[in-house]
């Protein structure tokens, strides 16, 4: 359930436009799924028009970066990436609760930018903070511990060392499966005030701007301080977000 890393190069990259596109939890698993498609139609279609590409974290359903083998069925949005990289699309990954460790290709193949919890930029003046969400939540002690376990050095080293990539594909399936199931059980509650009260903290520090994914729910909304900005899901929704002449606004692939 490997793949050897691609290294091909693209000839004559070309300038990228000044649009910034934001993207999160699109989950991809299957080449064959429709969302997989979807996305891989919009990279291509954006090749050479992007000028920072935002990952918001989950893009995979599961990810864990081995030193020299990535798992097969990412091969193509793995190339996708690769192609808008060399087109001169600058690639910047905060990492989720999906896909964390992510290793040697998402670092040097794609030279992204990676961040495993949030991270602060500037884009045009602006100063904005960005975060995939799953840390927003400060109450939830239980899934705190469990997710500073997994991204643990130990623990990674652990997996690089004694378990495979095929066998820990498997198992990635098996928690997968189990998460939907809770999910579909569960009833849904509204993110907006947790993510409102989390926002107004991060403009009381500064920031103007706070982007986030996690929630599948997408809005942009302004409050007193400062624009939150919900990206939404690039799953079931396929929604992002572009920035474009100085203004953000919701899209769909």
């Amino acid at each position: 359930m490997s793949a050897a890393i691609l290294t091909k190069k693209v000839q004559n990259p070309i300038v990228p436009a000044m649009k910034d596109l934001f993207l999160a939890d699109a989950h991809l698993i299957n080449p064959k799924d429709d969302n997989y498609r979807r996305l891989l139609t919009l990279f291509q279609r954006e090749e050479g028009q992007i000028r920072t590409l935002y990952l918001l974290g989950d893009i995979f359903e599961f990810w864990v970066g081995y030193e020299h083998v990535v798992f097969s069925p990412y091969v193509p949005i793995l190339e996708a990436l690769r192609r808008l990289h060399e087109s001169g699309t600058k690639i910047v990954w905060i990492e989720g609760n999906h896909d964390f460790h992510l290793g040697p290709f998402v670092r040097d193949t794609l030279q992204a930018t990676i961040y495993p919890e949030e991270a602060i930029i500037t884009l045009d003046g602006k100063k904005i903070f960005l975060c995939h969400g799953d840390l927003i939540n400060r109450q939830d002690t239980g899934y705190r511990l469990y997710r500073a376990l997994l991204r643990s050095r130990f623990v990674g080293k652990l997996v690089d060392l004694f378990v495979s990539p095929d066998r820990l594909w498997r198992f990635s399936r098996f928690l997968s499966a189990r998460s939907k199931a809770k999910r579909h059980h569960r009833p849904a509650r509204d993110p907006r005030p947790l993510l409102m009260a989390h926002a107004q903290q991060r403009f009381n520090a500064g920031c103007e701007i706070v982007i986030t994914g996690h929630f599948h729910l997408p809005f942009i909304e302004k409050m007193n301080g400062g624009l939150v900005i919900a990206l939404g899901d690039a799953m079931e929704q396929a929604s992002y977000v572009i920035y474009e002449d100085g203004d953000f606004r919701h899209a769909a692939f």
